[in-house]
């Protein structure tokens, strides 16, 4: 089996996760239990979770002349991730504060830092995405980023996997662009103005979608064949937090190996599972091994 090349384009985060029995509501202080500083935003989360899942990686993103910039390099770099066109912008990186509830909910709070400076591709860094098998991007950086990349993907035949997230208007140019959309049920909302029950309104937008729906699996519709539930792997969850980056970085890896997306959604949500038995993002993506072993678990 040929590995795939991966290029994804994205925010890079220093998360700051903090536990607790229970999320603090609004002007409430809760005492928590634990605290880790771990590197994620999505777009790295998907890099990591890319090369855990057995592809090769290039990351396009920024990073700030911060200690948490040099810490995220490292820490991305030491992951496996090609990071030579990694930029660093004078200035903070991005920052996610990260809180966990006992049931593995959470609340995240993101500063962009150095993400919001992300524009202007180089030819350089254009020509890594033509490059690729598939593109990953997500909505994190700013989206005329995301759309020049898709662009130069679909010039080049390299596939386009766009995570809408966070939830946000997407132009008809870069959605023109996209092969596969992966979205949650907000973030589906966000585009159609319909109910997360009706998965099919997301092929007004796109030739094939994804809908995931936590810990009730998703549903893969495509134009001109039925919709399919995939049922979530049940394992016990810890923290959610990365689950989203590991699942739509395994879909895009299944997907360009040469996997039906039917199949390459079920390893998908396998890896989603993986990933929620851990705290933490990018520590919690799972290698290759673990999602092999929940995608092989019978139903």
């Amino acid at each position: 089996m040929q590995q795939t090349r991966v290029a994804v384009v994205g925010s890079a985060n220093m998360d700051l996760v903090g536990t607790a029995a229970a999320l603090p509501r609004p002007g409430e202080t809760v005492l928590g239990s634990d605290f880790v500083m771990l590197p994620g935003g999505k777009g790295a989360n998907q890099a990591v979770a890319a090369v855990r899942a057995g592809a090769s990686c290039v990351f396009l993103g920024a990073i700030g002349s911060d200690a948490f910039g040099v810490t995220l390099r490292a820490r991305i770099t030491a992951a496996g991730v090609d990071t030579g066109h990694l930029r660093v912008v004078y200035g903070s990186s991005g920052v996610a504060l990260v809180m966990v509830g006992g049931a593995g909910e959470n609340a995240i709070l993101v500063t962009p830092g150095a993400n919001e400076a992300f524009t202007g591709l180089t030819e350089d860094e254009l020509a890594a995405v033509r490059e690729a098998d598939v593109l990953v991007a997500q909505l994190e950086v700013p989206v005329e980023t995301v759309t020049a990349a898709a662009l130069a993907a679909r010039s080049a035949g390299t596939r386009v996997v766009l995570n809408a997230a966070p939830a946000r208007p997407v132009p008809a140019e870069l959605l023109a662009a996209v092969d596969l959309l992966v979205v949650n049920e907000t973030e589906a909302h966000a585009l159609t103005g319909r109910a997360a029950d009706e998965p099919t309104a997301l092929l007004d937008l796109v030739p094939r979608a994804v809908l995931t729906l936590g810990g009730h699996g998703a549903w893969y519709v495509e134009r001109n064949r039925p919709a399919v539930h995939v049922p979530a792997v049940k394992v016990d969850v810890v923290d959610t937090t990365a689950a989203g980056d590991a699942f739509t970085a395994a879909l895009a890896v299944a997907w360009g190996e040469g996997r039906e997306l039917v199949e390459a959604v079920h390893w998908a949500a396998a890896a989603g599972a993986a990933c929620v038995r851990k705290l933490g993002a990018s520590v919690a993506l799972p290698r290759r091994v673990e999602i092999d072993e929940l995608f092989s678990r019978p139903a």
